[in-house]
């Protein structure tokens, strides 16, 4: 989809993972990507602010298909960035494990999956938790792959698989929205991955559509009005500093 016209719609896709994007209980989409995202768009002077969700699997293809104009944040990867154009970084985290209420298993991070044969990996398609997990050791065979994330988590909850990885934060803000679920979640040392970055991304042609994005958030990130936003969605100024 080329870039909306001016003051016309924004098509933002976007799929459930709070506290980067969720429903609240009264239907409203909100998190702090939806929030970022939607202040951009006003910024830019655009009438309308239409999330639209949808898959993992499918924010790159719905992006080159023209199905939205922007995608909410996801890791940059070269990979990724040979399909489109990311703007400026908008967090950088750490992954995290989503295991049993306990840690009955002891798992400390992706060598300690690995070192265990018993022990069973739960990713979302596409997702770069899945190559990291590879690159560290734990065969393809011990890895189950899912179209989302309630669909991930709960395999961890019926013990389908021992563990699920996603960014920690992710972990953290889906365990505020389901406090009886008997999760935990364990972050996986810097040594074994470090807190990567995230961004939005656009159509890859549309660079000026993705300079005049980054414009705003230059001027948006770090500031009291978004260190206020992303503080109701969980985050620190510590982590608002590793990109601001």
């Amino acid at each position: 989809m080329s870039r909306p016209a001016p003051g016309g719609e924004f098509r933002f896709a976007f799929l459930i993972e709070p506290p980067f994007c969720y429903r609240a209980a009264d239907g409203t989409v909100t998190g702090c990507d939806v929030e970022v995202a939607r202040h951009v768009a006003g910024a830019l002077g655009y009438a309308s602010f239409v999330p639209v969700e949808t898959e993992f699997a499918e924010l790159l293809p719905g992006l080159q298909g023209g199905s939205w104009h922007m995608t909410t944040g996801m890791f940059v990867t070269p990979e990724r960035a040979r399909r489109v154009a990311f703007c400026r970084p908008v967090w950088a985290l750490p992954d995290g494990l989503l295991v049993a209420g306990g840690n009955p298993r002891g798992i400390a991070g992706y060598n300690s999956l690995a070192r265990d044969a018993g022990l069973r990996l739960g990713v979302v398609q596409d997702q770069m938790q899945h190559r990291t997990a590879l690159d560290l050791g734990l065969p393809e065979a011990r890895i189950r792959i899912f179209a989302n994330y309630p669909e991930a988590a709960a395999a961890v909850t019926t013990g389908a698989v021992d563990a699920y990885a996603s960014v920690a934060m992710a972990h953290a803000g889906y365990l505020a929205e389901h406090p009886a679920l008997a999760l935990a979640v364990v972050e996986v040392p810097a040594g074994e991955k470090a807190a990567a970055p995230g961004a939005f991304a656009v159509e890859k042609s549309e660079t000026g559509f993705r300079d005049a994005i980054d414009t705003v958030l230059a001027d948006f990130l770090g500031s009291p009005e978004h260190r206020a936003l992303m503080a109701r969605f969980g985050f620190t100024d510590a982590e608002v500093d590793r990109i601001a």
